[in-house]
């Protein structure tokens, strides 16, 4: 059965206006319930997790002040929401759905997070909606739970994942992979393993022929154990905050193309939702329901 991580918090009230679209949290389960690609039996609540499992990760002091909200202001903008206890513990919650994911991924081939995909959080800081990394949280606790030796993150979303790139960048066990729009926030990328900066308005064809170059050669490269997809659907045309040009079609071609590959060679994958900011609701919702609904397809 496909598992996926959701709970209520993920919902988290913002200012009138706010330019994220916190209420596709709530609207995305239900409208995976409505059509039937999803019984409540697939949904599990995460709770908080073990704290060490986020210093694994994140420096210490960072997180304490994360918790005890007592960050710097200029700190507390750069990550773009208002800085509430609340907001912190929905982060801890998410990456506890993430990791949770992961168990349940080495069980049933698959796993998923109705949110998530917070790659722009970096060891000591946050920014751009990204408080606390549930990937690289998750990766380290593969790792020092399962025993995992080699690792692939698979970064989709329109930014590059600078976060998960700077808290890897000296560990060769967990290979980084991020394919993002090269004049795309953030404006100063960091190195990952392997990046591939597409042009501005680059459309499914070529998007498509990239990936389906890349994917299969790198994983034969790296013989991962497991892999984390972060299947953002900001790399739409309509998106407010991305510049490539894909359709829906293409995202979900996208994402038939990697679950299918993880599929077929009988490697675990952690899924991650990632940003999407089209100005239409609608848009956002069936971009990301179909990540989905292709899951289910093909695994069950």
């Amino acid at each position: 059965m496909l598992k996926i991580a959701n709970h209520p918090i993920y919902k988290h009230p913002l200012p009138s206006g706010h330019r994220f679209p916190m209420e596709k949290y709530d609207l995305l389960p239900k409208q995976l319930l409505h059509e039937g690609t999803c019984t409540k039996e697939n949904f599990f609540e995460p709770e908080l997790p073990e704290m060490t499992r986020i210093l694994a990760v994140h420096d210490q002091d960072y997180v304490e002040n994360l918790v005890n909200i007592s960050i710097e202001k200029r700190a507390a903008r750069k990550i773009g929401f208002p800085l509430s206890k609340e907001l912190v513990q929905r982060e801890l919650i998410i990456a506890d759905g993430t990791m949770k994911g992961c168990e349940y991924a080495l069980e049933h081939g698959i796993a998923m997070n109705i949110a998530g995909g917070t790659h722009h959080a970096y060891t000591n800081h946050g920014e751009a909606f990204c408080l606390l990394n549930d990937q690289a949280i998750a990766a380290r606790y593969l790792q020092n739970k399962k025993g995992l030796k080699k690792i692939l993150i698979v970064d989709l979303d329109v930014h590059q994942g600078n976060g998960t790139a700077e808290i890897f960048q000296h560990d060769a066990s967990v290979f980084t992979f991020s394919m993002h729009g090269k004049n795309n926030y953030p404006f100063r990328k960091e190195t990952s393993d392997l990046d591939i900066e597409l042009s501005d308005q680059t459309e499914d064809k070529e998007y498509l022929e990239i990936l389906k170059q890349t994917l299969p050669e790198l994983i034969e490269k790296e013989k991962p154990e497991f892999i984390f997809f972060l299947s953002g659907v900001d790399i739409l045309s309509t998106d407010k905050l991305g510049k490539l040009g894909c359709t829906i079609n293409g995202c979900m071609e996208r994402d038939r193309f990697v679950l299918q590959t993880c599929h077929n060679l009988k490697i675990p994958v952690q899924v991650s939702m990632g940003g999407g900011y089209s100005p239409d609701i609608k848009t956002i919702l069936e971009a990301h329901a179909n990540t989905f609904r292709i899951a289910q397809k093909i695994y069950f």
